[in-house]
């Protein structure tokens, strides 16, 4: 068994007054209707993008078990 790390990432506030880059992310990361909630690997690129809309999303750490 491996486990991976994972992020469950929910958009929880809305991105109207906000750049349009912000708003490039939030679609970067699989959020498309406010509420809306991904898993993504946790990796630096996403930690990244997670970090220009940290005010925007609600983080948890999830583990992932994989039967090898």
């Amino acid at each position: 068994m491996t486990s991976e790390r994972k992020l469950r990432i929910t958009w929880v506030k809305s991105a109207i007054g906000y750049s349009r880059r912000q708003k490039g992310t939030i679609r970067a990361l699989g959020l498309r209707h406010l509420g809306d909630t991904v898993e993504m690997a946790d990796s630096p690129v996403v930690r990244g993008m997670l970090d220009k809309v940290s005010h925007l999303v609600s983080v948890e750490a999830v583990e992932s078990r994989q039967d090898s």
